[in-house]
């Protein structure tokens, strides 16, 4: 008797699960589109509130982004390249705001820069400088999370190059600046890219270490994660409305980077 099924046909009752797991995840989603107040969206998502947080989340995420590449990027690149001491301590520690829940990281950002801890209280009692509850301490929650993305992508992209490549710049003369902005830059560009727009896209939707370090004071702190959570207590439909916003932009960013994302966290875990 003919076998009709193929070597690779899955198990009996996997695909019903699978199309469970695809049904729960995609309705809350879906429920936000159908209760998107379309008529009054544009108008909605341009109220003076709800652009002043738009316009803060833009700022800070932009500049989180920037730091992120300035002090990202040579650890990545070291990360890669280079062995010392306790080197897989670091990483891990470097990473592990990727896995700490929001609001755990923004009490460590409390006790760190608060003005009580660590380096806070030096800065309050010396300069008389508070970052708590500050645009700064909103920039800080950002980059707290949203760096150790560009660390793991970027890492991944240095072990990738092909070594010769590098020895043959650094022969015919090249220094390492030039050789890692003249080389190395040009061959990982895409994956440039992808850790930026990843950092940036970490960057805006950031909640938790933001309201618990940096509060939520409209016009101040109140960023538009912050914004939606204040229209969702008071019963506001802009919650809805700037919700799908969010929820738009981070679907262009993912569907437009999902290869390079999920291969550079395939090989940051190997």
């Amino acid at each position: 008797m003919k076998n009709n099924h193929s070597p690779l046909s899955a198990p009996r009752g996997l695909t019903a699960l699978a199309a469970a797991c695809v049904v729960f995840i995609s309705l809350p989603l879906l429920a936000i589109v159908i209760r998107v107040p379309w008529s009054q969206f544009f108008s909605t998502i341009f109220e003076a509130s709800a652009r002043e947080a738009l316009w803060l989340s833009l700022r800070t995420s932009l500049i989180t982004t920037v730091l992120a590449i300035v002090t990202g990027l040579p650890l990545a690149w070291m990360f890669a390249h280079r062995t010392f001491p306790l080197k897989n301590i670091l990483r891990t520690i470097c990473v592990l705001p990727m896995v700490l829940p929001p609001v755990v990281g923004g009490v460590a950002l409390i006790y760190a820069f608060g003005r009580r801890g660590l380096i806070g209280s030096t800065l309050d009692d010396w300069f008389g400088y508070r970052i708590a509850f500050t645009q700064s301490a909103t920039v800080l929650a950002q980059f707290f999370v949203a760096a150790p993305f560009f660390i793991v992508v970027m890492e991944s992209a240095f072990s990738q190059v092909d070594a010769s490549t590098t020895w043959a710049a650094r022969t015919l003369g090249a220094g390492p600046w030039r050789t890692l902005l003249n080389v190395n830059i040009p061959i990982l560009w895409p994956s440039l890219i992808a850790g930026i727009v990843l950092t940036w896209a970490r960057a805006l939707g950031e909640f938790g270490a933001t309201i618990t370090f940096a509060g939520n004071s409209p016009g101040s702190t109140q960023t538009l994660p912050l914004a939606i959570y204040s229209s969702l207590e008071s019963g506001k439909d802009a919650a809805v409305s700037l919700s799908f916003l969010m929820m738009a932009i981070s679907f262009v960013v993912l569907i437009s980077l999902r290869h390079r994302w999920m291969t550079a966290f395939q090989r940051g875990a190997a």
